[in-house]
């Protein structure tokens, strides 16, 4: 296949959420307030964890490194999206195509593992006390970190390689809001059944084989909290519960996207959606609203921020 055939297409032309004006607004609105709220309950985590000495530990560095990934996710889809939602004609350069598919799956690959590599401190953290921060030290979380990025680059690198490869000379349209692979597959002018399959395969696989991961190590430790329970251990099933609340509000949406058999159906955009605006919002939210000591430390750094800036 030559190069050729690729500089037919230079851009991408999005249908959209919807057609109308008024629903459009809405979103639009919804959108705006939520990625804002977003970059600033991420970025607040980012900060306060990095800032306040009574949150280095690895429960807290996985979580800023996961708000670090949320701030990547709603940045990614949401400002490109706000703008095509004030437009008639929404569009794409191809090489910016290209580029939000690589850091979709990119960020979304580090989300999945950094998830489980929290799952994985909750359950030192409860079956093994007493080993925490032998197991939990600071290389192994550097070791989590590097895997998570390392994992999700991989991911993403393998999804476009045969993809990069594909003749795209005539077909540009895609019935979504932003560049869905599945979808950006079926521009090319070949039949690409075999690859969608791999795709979708790939993706759904990773999706599904991670959450049944993270159901099972919950289930173990969550059996583990329940034996031994206490007022720590009801601490820690407090915890417990926001992570699922996370996995449950990450994997859901992913589950449904790469697994659904009717793709043409906008359920599956507005799910999307829902998982590229929203959820990088609640995350924060959930965390912060359901454990003092953040909410503390959160005080704390903003306190000081209003204190520096009278001073200066």
């Amino acid at each position: 296949m030559d190069r050729a055939n690729h500089s037919v297409v230079s851009e991408v032309v999005f249908l959209g959420l919807s057609n109308s004006w008024e629903i459009q607004l809405v979103l639009f609105v919804f959108s705006s307030m939520f990625y804002v709220a977003s970059i600033m309950g991420n970025s607040l985590i980012v900060l306060t964890v990095t800032s306040d000495p009574h949150l280095h530990s690895p429960m807290y560095f996985l979580l800023a490194n996961l708000s670090f990934i949320d701030l990547g996710i709603s940045s990614v889809i949401s400002p490109k999206t706000m703008y095509d939602l004030l437009r008639n004609r929404k569009v794409i350069s191809f090489g910016g195509c290209i580029a939000q598919i690589f850091f979709i799956h990119a960020t979304g690959g580090v989300e999945m593992v950094l998830l489980i590599a929290m799952a994985f401190d909750r359950y030192v953290a409860i079956c093994k006390p007493l080993h925490y921060f032998t197991i939990m030290g600071p290389k192994m979380c550097i070791f989590l970190q590097v895997a998570a990025w390392i994992i999700g680059l991989t991911h993403s690198v393998i999804q476009l390689v045969s993809v990069m490869k594909l003749p795209f000379c005539g077909p540009n349209v895609i019935d979504s809001f932003y560049c869905d692979l599945p979808r950006f597959i079926k521009l090319a002018c070949i039949d690409t059944y075999r690859l969608e399959f791999m795709v979708t395969a790939n993706s759904g696989f990773i999706s599904l084989g991670s959450f049944f991961i993270l159901i099972i190590s919950y289930l173990f430790i969550l059996t583990t909290a329940w034996k031994h329970s206490s007022g720590g251990s009801s601490k820690a099933l407090s915890t417990l519960s926001t992570h699922i609340m996370v996995m449950i509000l990450f994997f859901g949406p992913c589950i449904f996207v790469y697994t659904w058999s009717h793709p043409s159906s906008h359920l599956d955009k507005f799910l999307a959606f829902f998982d590229g605006v929203l959820t990088p919002f609640l995350n924060p939210v959930i965390y912060t609203f359901r454990n003092k000591e953040m909410k503390m430390a959160m005080r704390r750094v903003c306190s000081q921020l209003i204190v520096n800036r009278r001073i200066s």
